[in-house]
């Protein structure tokens, strides 16, 4: 047993003394924070306080005498060693024989227990799901007024009071006023007189704000109160500056306390109030008098299209962003086939290639912490090197390198796997069909409103005709400074009604993992664009944002189609033609290499990128 596993068996421990007091049978830990964030700051990482597992999604479930946690295919491997040693038994999400949180808490605890789970951290849908699913358990009965973590939580980390700065115009491309008229009109078709805005990012937006509260997410602690004549934030005054009180004045939004939201909501003068029961906690639910009209936000929608100034400022940030990627790849290449390599590690490569986007104009930051998994460490999704995991390449097999960053005008996330040596034959036969799947994505063209369900298939056909699979999505949303994570919309199996926009961005990312051996992915961000307009209506396609090489070097060529092969090639001289004038002599050569046509019948070794003597 480790010392981790001690530590999480002891708050066990301390919960369940406090569980016996409230006469809780079971207690449920979500992800989430009262703004139903996917990423929270460090105050809510309840579920990883009790649990020890620090993934970005999942659920922990303690009851008096066993424990569980449900996550999906991107933490299996991780969940399954952050848990060894503690209570905790992994349910694995999507998967056949996988009990449901209430089925499981109906067999641990029988008829009649009484549950609780926080009302501030869960959902109205989320509370009135488990509410219907446990109440077929033989009536057990949720409590949502009860947070155990006040108790047993001694050094829990206050809220995040960091300063707020304003969003400039140039970057943003629309000014606050008008995107609340906007949202006010969307407002008035719902038959809506207001609404409570509660996701962080969409906050940032609609105020043309950003912050640093959450890790890696430029979103500050708050919520927004609409009416048809007045706009309240809600927040800890501490966090505005005299700059940003001024701004806020001109824009006519008023500033409340971020612990007045409920007296704000019960104030609250209008007729009715849109609240989205995917996004309001259920205590703010339970706090309005008014009528409520369940409505999915309009800001949402509003959001994921961009304007034409946050369109230039994507590409300025995929053109930073590709540079620093060309000249990590580059210095990575020199390596090659050098005894060196094993002076490298995970975490050592991702230092490196963080110093090389601070180099950039406008850096602010990662948009995630990059994902730098070499061999089968490249097979656990969301890998995040650690001192204690942190491993030496080697020159041979694959590095997987996901990675993003924030720069002032837009946000980048990019995934490659990279050919360190000689490669396996199976390595390369798998590399090559979940190319061929981000290329198909890639050269997709579609009707106005498809939605990313309807072409997620793409990306997976090759793969499923050799009975492979990946259970995460294919693409979601960029933000514009935001979070690397945006939707509705989304490109995976699951259906997702949203549609897809001109004006969009996502990304295409397919990918295959064999535990204990290697993992590919590969990932561009896309913008969604206009193609061509026919009797049967206005049709999309997409356009490549990220400007990076893809590895040639494992692909099995006779396995590419003609159209496949030609994307390749034309993607990698836009490539070089655009990054090359920014590149020193001997970074545009290497990158001419490995932009270099793919022919149908080309023989290839292991080793695309030559030594750096080579290219003089």
């Amino acid at each position: 047993m480790t010392i981790r596993s001690e530590i999480v068996n002891q708050r066990l421990r301390d919960l369940r003394e406090v569980m016996q007091r409230e006469h809780l049978a079971a207690f449920i830990f979500p992800s989430t924070d009262p703004h139903q964030s996917e990423y929270v700051a460090d105050h809510w990482k309840g579920r990883e306080f009790v649990s020890g597992f620090n993934g970005s999604a999942g659920t922990a479930v303690v009851t008096l005498t066993s424990a569980a946690l449900w996550t999906d295919s991107r933490y299996f491997i991780a969940a399954e060693e952050q848990l060894k040693g503690t209570e905790y038994q992994l349910m694995k999400l999507k998967i056949e024989g996988t009990p449901t949180i209430a089925e499981w808490i109906g067999r641990e605890c029988g008829a009649g227990a009484e549950v609780g789970i926080d009302g501030w951290c869960s959902s109205v849908n989320e509370v009135n799901a488990l509410v219907s699913d446990l109440r077929k358990q033989g009536g057990i009965t949720l409590r949502t007024n009860f947070d155990p973590l006040k108790l047993i939580w001694k050094y829990r980390p206050a809220i995040p009071e960091n300063p707020v700065e304003v969003y400039p115009l140039e970057y943003a491309g629309e000014s606050t006023h008008d995107k609340i008229a906007r949202i006010r009109q969307a407002l008035r078709e719902k038959h809506a007189d207001g609404m409570l805005m509660t996701a962080l990012d969409d906050i940032a937006w609609t105020l043309n704000l950003r912050g640093s509260d959450v890790h890696c997410n430029p979103v500050f602690v708050s919520y927004l109160l609409l009416s048809s004549k007045e706009v309240t934030l809600y927040i800890n005054k501490v966090k505005l500056s005299p700059e940003v009180e001024a701004y806020l004045k001109a824009e006519g939004v008023g500033v409340a306390s971020y612990e007045e939201t409920c007296k704000g909501l019960k104030d609250y003068f209008e007729y009715n109030i849109l609240l989205d029961p995917h996004e309001v906690n259920y205590v703010l639910y339970k706090s309005v008098v008014r009528e409520i009209v369940e409505e999915e936000s309009p800001v949402k929608r509003m959001k994921t299209v961009k304007n034409e100034k946050e369109i230039v400022g994507f590409k300025s940030a995929m053109l930073k962003d590709g540079i620093a990627m060309v000249k990590f790849l580059y210095w990575l290449s020199g390596f090659f086939g050098d005894s060196g390599m094993s002076s490298l590690s995970e975490l050592s490569i991702s230092e490196k290639l963080e110093t090389l986007r601070v180099e950039q104009p406008l850096y602010r930051g990662l948009s995630f912490d990059t994902i730098a998994g070499y061999q089968a460490h490249g097979a656990i999704v969301h890998y995040e090197a650690t001192p204690e995991t942190d491993i030496p390449l080697k020159p041979e097999g694959f590095l997987l390198l996901d990675s993003g960053a924030q720069y002032l005008d837009g946000t980048t996330d990019i995934t490659r796997t990279i050919a360190l040596g000689p490669l396996t034959e199976e390595q390369k036969r798998i590399y090559t069909l979940v190319l061929k799947g981000h290329i198909q994505i890639e050269l997709c063209k579609f009707p106005s409103g498809t939605s990313g369900t309807q072409i997620d298939v793409l990306a997976r056909e090759a793969l499923w005709r050799e009975g492979l699979n990946y259970l995460h999505g294919t693409g979601h949303g960029v933000g514009t400074y935001l979070n690397v994570h945006e939707g509705p919309h989304q490109i995976r199996m699951e259906w997702k009604p949203a549609p897809l926009m001109a004006g969009m961005t996502v990304t295409d990312e397919p990918g295959i993992y064999l535990a204990g051996k290697f993992g590919v992915r590969i990932e561009n961000t896309l913008l969604v664009t206009q193609y061509k307009e026919t009797e049967f209506g206005q049709f999309l396609q997409f356009e490549p944002l990220t400007l990076c090489p893809i590895d040639k070097s494992p692909v099995v060529a006779d396995m590419l189609l003609s159209e496949e092969i030609d994307w390749l090639n034309t993607y990698h001289q836009h490539v070089f033609d655009t990054l090359s004038p920014h590149l020193s002599p001997d970074e545009s050569a290497w990158l001419r290499i490995a932009c270099a046509p793919l022919s149908y019948h080309e023989i290839h070794n292991y080793r695309q990128f030559p030594k750096k003597k080579e290219l003089v």
